[in-house]
């Protein structure tokens, strides 16, 4: 007996030995999240095998840090064990500790990466403690920055487009028209901030003597609002008509809050348009999944601000399985309008973004009724087109590409010290479009990868009223039914023990 004992002892530990050894040779993993947080996508796996040299990454984590920030130095060591193991060994890293060394914190510093303040506790006392999360990505003479890996965050797409940014000799550049009342390019900064990491951003100004550059592979068109001249929309179509590509976000209608008053927009843009089979209608599209605005209201001597919610503010969570919107959660249009198709068969026309199921189209012009109460009869209309994609002969005999979102504002961040800050999926939208008519789909998906938001669908007020009332009662009945079938039981004993039979077991 005992020496079978000791041989089973020894089998099982022979057996954790050699998978001991086969998992340091074969490294896998099962990835059961929704959206496979943990597995490489292909992007990512085309940029590691096309690598030419090595790259080295320096990862700046400082130790002994809380659990939750500790985790993601655990979850990007993970990642560079897989994109060296995907790389052939094109991949080197190493994770340095910045607090050791006054000297190692000098290094880090200089390389770009700046501490963070974290709150820690002990011992009944917060205190603040600095902390690096960042790291460098180098090849040869090239190398990019990742300030900061926040916690939660797509490390890969971070990871993957500082790799490919250093690893591309010649960029793809990206045209903006100027010179009808666009936005400058400092005025988008959050998208040619996105942009920059893998295209030259040009801006472009048509006149008589001036065409578009050759080197411009796609041109984006963001929310003119002066008439565009028809000469210029002659050397947009000899653009298309050599294979080029154009995304345009126009304002088909706009909108002065302080007037309450919505009126028509015309640049001769959607005339262009028309003509291609593409129709941006002039009208304000309403939705009960929505923004809201701040009201002033005097009572008295005070006044007093309420936030609204505003249905002409559209929350876009509706998007087609297309590479452009793939993986978007919440856009934040402003004064948007619907897209139609008008064209015939030889174009493929694909709506990218819809309204909710209850939502509405509303002719301009228009005064707006800021606190009107919006009823179900108010908004009869679903999936409303408010974005689209058309590719085919869209001038001449080659084929080309367009994206067309009826909202032009949505992107601006304005100029100023204090820009505002846009949706992270607004400038994702437009980012995976220019991704989409340049030909560059590799890092899409990586873009929108990891969950954001996952709002509750909205529900009818009665289902949150008996929701409600379930889960306050409902606990409460077990408990009382619990204690009236105790109650029977303890009835049904007592009466046996008085029974003149009854013995105790």
């Amino acid at each position: 007996m005992k020496q079978r004992l000791f041989f089973t002892t020894a089998l099982i530990i022979a057996i954790l030995f050699v998978v001991n050894l086969l998992s340091n040779e074969f490294h896998f993993r099962f990835d059961l999240t929704d959206d496979h947080q943990y597995t490489l996508s292909p992007a990512t796996r085309d940029i590691l095998k096309n690598l030419e040299e090595p790259v080295t990454i320096k990862a700046y984590f400082s130790k002994d840090l809380p659990a939750t920030i500790s985790k993601t130095r655990q979850d990007f060591q993970e990642l560079l064990v897989e994109y060296s193991k995907r790389a052939d060994g094109n991949v080197l890293y190493e994770f340095i500790n910045p607090n050791e060394k006054e000297s190692t914190e000098k290094d880090a510093a200089q390389n770009g990466i700046q501490p963070v303040m974290i709150n820690i506790r002990e011992k009944d006392q917060v205190k603040q403690q600095k902390a690096f999360l960042g790291a460098t990505v180098s090849l040869g003479e090239k190398k990019e920055v990742i300030p900061v890996i926040q916690p939660g965050t797509a490390m890969e797409y971070a990871l993957s487009t500082a790799i490919k940014k250093i690893s591309l000799d010649n960029k793809t550049t990206i045209g903006f028209l100027q010179g009808h009342g666009e936005p400058a390019l400092d005025e988008l900064d959050q998208l040619t901030e996105q942009l920059g990491i893998l295209y030259n951003l040009s801006a472009i100004k048509l006149s008589d003597t001036t065409s578009i550059p050759a080197t411009v592979r796609t041109i984006a068109i963001i929310r003119p609002t002066d008439t565009i001249p028809a000469n210029h929309f002659e050397k947009l179509d000899g653009f298309l008509a050599k294979g080029g590509r154009i995304m345009v976000a126009m304002n088909r209608v706009s909108g002065d809050l302080q007037k309450s008053y919505g009126y028509p927009v015309s640049t001769g843009l959607e005339s262009w348009l028309q003509k291609k089979g593409i129709e941006v209608e002039d009208n304000f599209v309403v939705d009960a999944k929505c923004g809201q605005v701040t009201l002033q209201q005097k009572q008295g001597f005070f006044t007093m601000q309420s936030q609204l919610a505003f249905p002409y503010i559209p929350i876009v969570g509706k998007f087609a399985d297309h590479p452009v919107s793939k993986g978007l959660e919440n856009v934040l249009f402003e004064f948007v309008s619907t897209i139609k198709y008008t064209g015939d068969t030889t174009k493929r026309f694909t709506p990218l973004a819809f309204s909710s199921d209850q939502s509405n189209a509303l002719k301009a012009p228009l005064y707006f009724d800021i606190q009107k109460q919006w009823t179900v009869a108010d908004l009869p209309l679903k999936k409303l087109v408010l974005a689209a994609a058309i590719d085919g002969k869209l001038s001449g005999s080659t084929p080309s590409k367009m994206v067309v979102i009826g909202d032009g504002d949505f992107i601006i961040n304005g100029a100023g010290q204090q820009p505002r800050k846009v949706q992270a999926d607004n400038v994702n939208l437009v980012s995976n479009s220019i991704d989409w008519l340049s030909d560059d789909t590799g890092l899409i998906s990586l873009r929108t990868k990891g969950v954001t938001s996952r709002p509750i669908d909205e529900l009818e007020d009665s289902t949150k009223t008996l929701l409600k009332y379930t889960n306050f009662l409902l606990p409460i009945l077990l408990v009382i039914g619990y204690g009236i079938v105790r109650s029977q039981q303890n009835k049904i004993k007592r009466f046996k023990r008085m029974s003149e039979n009854y013995e105790e077991a």
